[in-house]
């Protein structure tokens, strides 16, 4: 079928699924704890542990490579399939990126050095409007090429009729990243975030933003801006859109992404983490229902050893893919939102997935739908 996916809740027909072969560790340098800085900066008790350092050009000695243990990988993978094998199941045709060979373990630009990770949040890297596919400007360092992987599946599109274009790539030395977040958030910044370092590439800030800090709704898309790196991707989307999409900006809703901050169920219906997510959106949403998720309960997630690091909160798992205006694929660990969904009228299609905390993401962030069955309806 031909690229068409407008919003974030039609039917459901493509899709992307993420690939977590060869994931075998994390990398923690400035690119990397900018990214998860909401997270990271409240948990000093994984401030760097057990970690090697390794030197690498333009961004000197701190990187900090910290392996993931190979069970949780295999046990990642497992889950994965579970989520392919389900919405096989519903009828959905399901694409997968090429795997990451294990030989390649770094990627290197003229300004810096990085080890690399799999496609498996596909969602962060490109953006589907319509009939296009946007190749965002990376945030991590690590990602830089991680599109390559979806190089056939775009191509496909490409023949078939979809417009295919990609972000400028920024250069990424310490100076392309606006610091100001991080400095003006609690909990003070982590270690290579207070001395970054100069390069010879050094051109100032430099756009960089990710699929996930945008919500779809037909002819309207909301971005949420935190970084004049966001602010410069978001002018870029304004421009080479104009006239077929109307972008909102939403400041400071979270770091980055927001999908795991507010989604859009159903026409008129937004799941919220709280109440105060809805003071940040655009006026016209005070019509919609919010549906407030739950506290989210500890015993909802595995425990983890001191020296595994936790990439995201509690709430990761209100990060739901929904199937249908009906439907939602959602976590069979989360009971509690699991009813909360099906009070109000929802179909839920629980799905294995225990280790989101370790590897970033929930359903929403492995997939990538490139077909729904909307258009480019008016929703706000």
């Amino acid at each position: 079928m031909k690229l068409n996916s407008y919003d974030e809740w039609s039917h459901l027909r493509e899709v992307i699924v993420g690939s977590a072969a060869n994931y075998t560790s994390h990398e923690r340098e400035l690119s990397f704890e900018y990214f998860f800085l909401d997270n990271l900066k409240s948990r000093r008790e994984w401030y760097y542990p057990r970690v090697s350092s390794v030197t690498a050009p333009g961004n000197g000695p701190r990187r900090k490579q910290l392996a993931i243990k190979q069970r949780y990988v295999d046990e990642l993978n497992e889950d994965v399939d579970g989520i392919v094998s389900t919405l096989q199941s519903l009828g959905i045709m399901v694409h997968r990126p090429l795997e990451l060979n294990p030989s390649t373990t770094e990627i290197e630009t003229l300004a810096w050095r990085a080890a690399v990770i799999p496609a498996l949040n596909v969602r962060d890297m490109s953006l589907v409007l319509g009939d296009e596919i946007v190749e965002t400007a990376p945030m991590m360092r690590s990602r830089y090429f991680e599109t390559q992987l979806l190089t056939p599946i775009f191509a496909e599109y490409f023949r078939k009729g979809a417009r295919w274009s990609v972000m400028p790539r920024p250069i990424m030395t310490d100076s392309s990243f606006d610091p100001t977040y991080a400095q003006l958030t609690d909990g003070g910044l982590m270690e290579s975030i207070k001395n970054p370092q100069s390069a010879p590439y050094d051109v100032g800030f430099e756009m960089m933003i990710d699929g996930a800090q945008c919500l779809r709704l037909g002819r309207d898309v909301l971005v949420n801006v935190s970084t004049e790196n966001h602010a410069l991707a978001y002018n870029w989307l304004q421009r080479h859109f104009e006239g077929r999409f109307r972008f909102h900006r939403i400041d400071r809703l979270s770091d980055s992404h927001i999908d795991s901050m507010v989604l859009a169920l159903r026409p008129g219906t937004l799941l919220v983490r709280s109440e105060q997510v809805a003071d940040y959106l655009p006026d016209d949403f005070k019509k919609w229902e919010l549906i407030v998720a739950p506290d989210p309960q500890e015993n909802n997630f595995p425990i983890y050893e001191s020296d595994d690091l936790i990439l995201t909160s509690l709430y990761i798992d209100m990060n739901v893919l929904s199937v249908s205006p009906e439907m939602v694929i959602a976590n069979e660990a989360s009971p509690e939102l699991i009813r909360l969904l099906e009070r109000h009228k929802f179909t839920v299609v629980p799905v294995r997935h225990r280790h989101r905390r370790l590897f970033g993401g929930g359903f929403h962030c492995f997939t990538l739908d490139t077909v729904r069955d909307g258009g480019l309806e008016e929703y706000i």
